[in-house]
């Protein structure tokens, strides 16, 4: 798959968000190291801190499947600037493929291409739990 085809699946669950709260609608594609794509959204709640992100909704999906390896996420937005992933999610992230690629994407379809390990120099990893 393309750079360019995994941005416009990001793009493409713009449209399934619920984000009627924020009304600041993501979409995600994340591919797995087999190729294996799995798409996700923001999804809101009232109480805000049930809301998950479209990052985490892509990857709860692909690891609930058996997917625990990735390559590369598409993180797209509405926005004139890049959609970066928010920490929590850098940090889903980080828990199984710190060495994957972020694409970010704007409305324009453009992407900023960045590592995990870029976005997330200090992250938490289990070598942190190592000397406990």
């Amino acid at each position: 798959m393309t750079t360019q085809e995994l941005a416009q699946k990001a793009m493409e669950m713009i449209k399934m968000a619920y984000a009627p709260y924020s009304h600041f609608r993501v979409g995600a594609a994340v591919e797995c190291d087999d190729g294996t794509v799995y798409t996700g959204c923001n999804i809101e709640n009232a109480a805000f801190t049930p809301t998950n992100c479209a990052e985490r909704t892509a990857i709860f999906k692909a690891v609930s499947e058996g997917h625990l390896r990735f390559r590369r996420i598409a993180v797209a937005g509405e926005t004139e600037d890049f959609t970066a992933p928010c920490g929590v999610c850098r940090q889903v992230m980080l828990e199984f493929s710190p060495d994957m690629e972020v694409l970010m994407v704007n409305r324009r379809g453009q992407v900023r291409a960045v590592s995990l390990r870029d976005l997330m120099p200090y992250g938490f990893d289990a070598s942190g739990m190592e000397n406990r």
